[in-house]
């Protein structure tokens, strides 16, 4: 077995363990091989292990690697999205992660509109309030929901976040908690439109606590391909 796939079976093993502490069905949980700076034949090997599902945080390693690799893969756009780069996505991503502001939002409906396409997307959230990072405000998210809830191309899934960097994991309990009641609570709002299924939430130093949470998409790179070289 290659290094890449003893490090899926021991993420697979923590997966199941954390979904079984929580009371979650295994299938509850998707695993986002997260592959930026990653070289093809590694996503070749994790696709052989069986999975498919591979989140990148720049625009153009997607256009690079996608026509590489089977046109079953499902690509994630989980990274900062500037509204000039959405054209180069639609039609190949499934997802898009980091929705945070309305010219964003609507250059994703205008482009969706072009491919008669409808185009999943999730709000980022800053639960952290760190300012390093991109994303609404937890207070600001609901109205953010409302207002682009009723563009016809474009269908809010749930939220996303990007929790502080951390040697304890459990100190992200409480922004992972945050995220799901915020969820539950904008559901709960009735906005036409609006059913939030989804929380992208938890990495490779947290995803466990994550799933305790409710993650339903944990982003896991490092825990899968090793350290990330990027000066290559």
């Amino acid at each position: 077995m290659s290094k890449i796939s003893d490090n899926l079976v021991y993420v697979e093993q923590r997966i199941r363990e954390a979904c079984e502490r929580s009371g979650r069905q295994r299938d509850e949980v998707t695993l986002i091989a997260v592959s930026k700076t990653k070289p093809v034949p590694d996503l070749a090997e994790a696709l052989r292990c069986g999975y498919d599902v591979f989140g990148e945080n720049k625009v153009q390693e997607i256009r690079d690697k996608s026509p590489m690799l089977p046109a079953s893969v499902h690509w994630h756009m989980i990274g900062h999205l500037q509204a000039n780069k959405v054209k180069y996505l639609i039609g190949t991503v499934d997802m898009i992660h980091s929705v945070d502001n309305q010219k964003l939002a609507e250059e994703i409906e205008k482009q969706a509109a072009k491919h008669d396409v409808i185009m999943d997307v999730l709000c980022e959230v800053n639960m952290a309030g760190e300012e390093s990072k991109f994303g609404l405000t937890p207070e600001e998210t609901p109205a953010f929901v409302r207002e682009i809830a009723a563009l016809p191309h474009l269908r809010i899934r749930g939220l996303m976040t990007i929790a502080p960097y951390t040697e304890d994991p459990e100190s992200n309990r409480v922004y992972f908690r945050g995220l799901r009641e915020l969820k539950e609570r904008i559901n709960a709002a009735g906005i036409p439109g609006v059913a939030m299924d989804i929380l992208s939430m938890g990495m490779t130093g947290d995803y466990e606590v994550a799933i305790e949470e409710g993650a339903t998409f944990v982003r896991v790179g490092t825990g899968i391909f090793g350290e990330r070289n990027y000066n290559i």
